[in-house]
């Protein structure tokens, strides 16, 4: 099968059933049915849009009912991701499967991080196994590989620490770990690890950044020059496609992980004020110092907990960390191995979010 890929990046053509297909993407294994679970998130949904421009069958995984899904022509089983007779009926037929779906978060417990991060992704593994699925690629993140000190150009040699800040960079670890130890001579794996997703109908970072500078909230925590990796989301998509396509048992990707990005890392206050300036909202200027975000946090925290909220603080020493230490990647393996590179420029993402962010109704 052979496509024109880039296609997919022109806002102003259908996504989903392309009046041209040309030259740019070569299948390399070819798949009856691909199983995406997480299909009606922010990412699950931009690979499932990608996967059917392909011309592949998609069958979805997801808690909700999405009519977008519908429309493009994926097939959707609703369900738990940690009940095994749900992923068992979603898995059964499939040649490979992507997997996206997650707990995300800061906050809250970790038996519930783990019943959908760890113990889902058991159940897809077990479920590879037993109906003879031969490709896997998981959604990881880059927390999983770093402490509160952050990471400066670090590659995937970084190693995984013993002890992890959040209930979700824990599990996501450990689910991470199985998808790698699964690889084999049956079942190729491979993990992927993209940075701060963003873009037009992203329903975490971008709505939180937006919300906050509205309402006057929006402080740079500290000096505003740590650099930070980030990725575009249908960059992110592409990546995994790539991956999809290149994973096979043998090959140089199986049991290895990818960080991924933009490849170009910006000051985190740059990055912040360019998400803003897309929202049309006039700069953050009002800085905090990290120690002061650091207590800020701390108190939040036990205040939430002592109140026994389960809502998300507005800020965690977690969060604080996050955005006053350098976060960006050496993705030299990604362009190796995957033969990745970002299609969409930062440039041209922040001006397909602020298009719509102008749209007068929103598509989620």
């Amino acid at each position: 099968m052979v496509i024109h890929i880039c296609e997919l990046f022109n806002p102003h053509k259908d996504a989903a059933y392309p009046a041209h297909k040309g030259q740019g993407f070569r299948r390399m294994f070819s798949m009856k049915l691909i199983l995406v679970t997480g299909g009606g998130g922010f990412l699950g949904y931009a690979i499932v849009r990608l996967l059917r421009f392909c011309g592949d069958n998609v069958r979805v995984l997801c808690r909700g009912d999405y009519s977008k899904l519908q429309i493009l022509g994926a097939e959707t089983v609703r369900g738990d991701i940690a009940d095994r007779a749900i992923v068992n009926k979603a898995a059964q037929g499939c040649d490979a499967i992507v997997h996206t779906a997650a707990k995300v978060g800061v906050w809250g417990s970790y038996r519930d991080y783990y019943r959908t991060n760890v113990t889902g992704t058991i159940h897809l593994l077990d479920a590879c196994r037993d109906f003879g699925i031969t490709r896997f690629v998981y959604t990881s993140s880059p927390s999983v590989a770093y402490g509160p000190e952050g990471a400066a150009g670090s590659d995937e040699s970084l190693p995984v620490p013993s002890r992890h800040v959040t209930a979700y960079s824990a599990t996501k670890a450990e689910a991470e770990r199985l998808v790698l130890a699964a690889n084999g001579p049956q079942l190729a794996t491979c993990a992927l690890r993209p940075h701060l997703i963003w873009g037009p109908e992203d329903n975490h970072l971008v709505p939180r950044i937006v919300a906050r500078a509205r309402a006057g909230r929006l402080r740079i925590i500290g000096d505003g020059q740590n650099l930070i990796d980030s990725i575009y989301i249908d960059n992110a998509a592409y990546a995994h496609l790539l991956a999809l396509n290149r994973l096979a048992p043998g090959m140089p990707l199986a049991g290895r992980v990818y960080f991924l990005s933009q490849g170009e890392p910006l000051p985190a206050a740059v990055l912040i004020n360019r998400i803003v300036a897309a929202a049309g909202l006039p700069p953050v200027r009002q800085h905090i110092s990290v120690k002061s975000a650091l207590i800020a946090g701390a108190i939040c925290e036990i205040v939430y907990r002592l109140c026994g909220i389960a809502a998300e603080p507005p800020l965690t020493r977690f969060l604080a960390h996050q955005l006053s230490s350098p976060h960006w990647f050496n993705i030299g393996a990604a362009q190796r191995d995957l033969g990745y590179r970002p299609l969409v420029s930062i440039d041209e993402g922040m001006d397909r979010l602020a298009a719509w962010f102008r749209a007068p109704v929103k598509t989620t």
